[in-house]
């Protein structure tokens, strides 16, 4: 009988088990988290929602995009004659990711608004009149239901690293163990990968030295991430992004003209004409430096659509004469040998998915050059009927984008025919866009931990499994021994 009540237990505490796990596998309600990051570019506004699920804030590869909105009307800084309406500008978008965020958690979600180049340059010509644009930005987001984390112009440096930050996060290169390590490893790629930036006002180059260089150490960033430290090389170059350079382009062009109100331009499309205003030209401070008295006040712009002679203009702009250091990007800047893979975003990765040549394999050097120079000597009317959807003002813009994108790759940070297959041009990581607000909120709401979390030896479903597996044991064990010492009838025959 004892044997019998303790069979009889067992098989109940074993029920139970199995009970328990079954129980401890259902899937956990929801449990999830949001974040908003506004990127306040030079030349529009973008707004970002993030989530994650609440128990996991810690671990890597968690956090998704979820929402993107486009901002109306131009950057913020295009509001400095006018600040009272930066602010209004974002409400549409904040508006949208009340939608999609759920109403009872608008309080705990913080927001968080990054300004870039574009009101870097307004704050160096009139810094009253960034203030009152950034004012008038964060008495919009203090009026919205989130949590107001704050409004600021974010650094060229911050800008590279954040960026370099997000798509070592989305790529899973912070965390590298187990099957994570073994894919890593047959894919043959880099433990991280650098980051190139291009905006419309600056553009930044970010990625893992190799070795430690006392040379310009003001370019150096140490982080300690996930267990593993990391010696980082970031430059911004402030009036380099594709608008500006530009401006400084033409800028130049003028200022080597003979008194002439028109000019040919070689970057534009033969057949193209565009007339700009000379004081509008001048009054930044990237193209302050060359101005000179004109007895005019607009030029006329006139398209040639000549590759060859656009590249000879653009390169122009990359002072290569003078080095302190042992070796140089450009205008006396220290570049370290550049090392791995780099992901190439924002309007490297826009102006080269319109020409198609941001696919997953990247195209070699020739290529591309040869695909930039056939766009660039197709005449206007042809490229405006091939694509009447895109605004004549961006789609004008085209052939000088991707003639400086070259010049700044090959001419300025010196990629080559044999390191050009290691640029990726990334729009999206998984569901993300790639870019630095991702990284910058990952920094503000300390999701990135410097130590790597702590890991239980098996996960639960191995737990779960092995719990049921004992059981099931212990089940055949005890039956085993109620049948040894209790044989049914039927064994005991011929048994004197």
């Amino acid at each position: 009988k004892i044997l019998l009540i303790l069979g009889f237990l067992s098989a109940l505490a074993v029920i139970a088990l199995i009970a328990v796990a079954v129980t401890q596998n259902k899937p956990l309600p929801k449990n999830v988290k949001y974040g908003i990051v506004l990127d306040a570019g030079s030349s529009h506004t973008n707004l970002y929602v993030y989530e994650w699920p609440a128990e996991k804030e810690n671990d890597t590869g968690v956090v998704q995009q979820v929402e993107v909105c486009k901002v109306e009307g131009p950057g913020i800084s295009g509001y400095s004659h006018d600040p009272e309406k930066a602010g209004p500008s974002l409400a549409q978008c904040l508006q949208q990711a009340k939608g999609v965020i759920p109403s009872k958690q608008y309080q705990e979600t913080p927001v968080y608004l990054g300004a870039t180049a574009g009101m870097r340059l307004l704050s160096l010509q009139s810094k009253s009149a960034a203030d009152k644009v950034l004012s008038s930005v964060e008495k919009t987001l203090r009026s919205a239901p989130f949590n107001f984390q704050g409004a600021r112009i974010i650094s060229g440096q911050e800008e590279g690293a954040y960026g370099w930050i997000t798509i070592n996060y989305l790529l899973g290169n912070f965390k590298q163990s187990g099957w994570t390590q073994l894919l890593h490893s047959l894919k043959s790629r880099s433990e991280t990968s650098g980051a190139l930036d291009l905006g419309g006002a600056s553009t930044q180059i970010t990625f893992v030295q190799n070795k430690y260089s006392p040379e310009s150490p003001e370019n150096l960033l140490y982080f300690r991430l996930y267990g593993k430290d990391y010696l980082v090389y970031t430059h911004s170059f402030l009036c380099y992004g594709k608008d500006q350079a530009l401006q400084q382009k033409l800028a130049r062009d003028l200022q080597a003209s003979t008194s002439n109100s028109s000019i040919f331009d070689p970057c534009f499309h033969q057949g193209y004409q565009r007339t700009i205003n000379i004081s509008d030209l001048f009054k930044n401070p990237c193209t302050s430096a060359k101005k000179k008295q004109l007895p005019f006040s607009e030029l006329y712009i006139q398209g040639e659509g000549n590759y060859q002679k656009c590249r000879r203009n653009i390169q122009k702009l990359f002072n290569k004469t003078n080095c302190p250091y042992s070796s140089c990007s450009f205008n006396g800047i220290y570049l370290p040998p550049l090392q791995g893979d780099f992901g190439a975003f924002s309007a490297f990765y826009f102006v080269m998915n319109f020409l198609n040549l941001s696919s997953e394999s990247p195209a070699a050097l020739d290529k591309v050059t040869s695909t930039i120079e056939s766009f660039c000597a197709r005449p206007w009317h042809e490229v405006k009927t091939a694509y009447h959807q895109i605004k004549e003002k961006y789609l004008s813009e085209y052939c000088f984008s991707g003639a400086y994108i070259l010049s700044l790759l090959e001419n300025g940070y010196e990629f080559t025919e044999k390191n050009w297959q290691r640029i990726h041009f990334l729009g999206k990581i998984g569901s993300s866009d790639a870019g630095w607000t991702l990284g910058y909120m990952l920094n503000l709401t300390n999701m990135i931990p410097a130590e790597e979390p702590a890991v239980p030896p098996l996960s639960h479903s191995s737990y779960v499994g092995l719990m049921v597996l004992c059981s099931l044991v212990l089940v055949s064990v005890i039956l085993f021994a109620w049948l040894l010492f209790h044989k049914p009838k039927c064994l005991q025959k011929g048994v004197v």
